[in-house]
């Protein structure tokens, strides 16, 4: 099992997607209550941007227990893919319990506010999107304002005279 789960990631990494895809159903089908094969199996779903099959095997993943470091992943997959299906306010459910898993986490930050976005919350949106930006970037032009930035990030409708 895990030499062939080892195949089919290698696959992926190497652009075979269908190939890896097809290995992956086979792996879930003789290994269903396997977390790591029902959430690599999800991701092979993305990658050929078939979302709607993707999400009972995330779905499954996360119930079945996965390890910390793929539960960040399926968390990220899972959301996305609710958020691309139309289906926002399950995108928004599994990004809030993301953030509260993994708090530091901006990619994680960003597409919850790609969902805030799609469900008209453009102010937490453009404020989460705004911290992310201060918090991650190099650019010095930027940092010079970062306190301006921090500051007006959650004030983006008031206006002083």
């Amino acid at each position: 099992m895990e030499s062939e789960l080892e195949r089919a990631i290698n696959l992926r990494k190497t652009g075979n997607r269908k190939e890896s895809n097809e290995i992956l159903i086979r792996l879930v089908q003789l290994y269903p209550e396997h977390p790591s094969i029902n959430y690599q199996c999800a991701w092979s779903f993305d990658l050929l941007g078939e979302e709607a099959n993707a999400v009972p095997y995330y779905e499954q993943a996360i119930e079945l227990g996965l390890p910390r470091e793929e539960l960040e992943g399926a968390l990220l997959g899972l959301g996305s893919t609710y958020r691309t299906l139309g289906e926002y306010k399950q995108s928004k459910k599994v990004f809030q319990k993301a953030m509260e898993a993994f708090p530091t986490n901006r990619a994680i930050q960003t597409f919850y506010a790609m969902t805030l976005y799609n469900l008209n919350e453009h102010h937490k949106a453009m404020e989460l999107l705004l911290k992310c930006l201060i918090d991650t970037t190099t650019d010095d032009k930027l940092l010079s304002y970062q306190k301006a930035i921090e500051f007006y990030s959650n004030k983006l409708d008031v206006t002083w005279k």
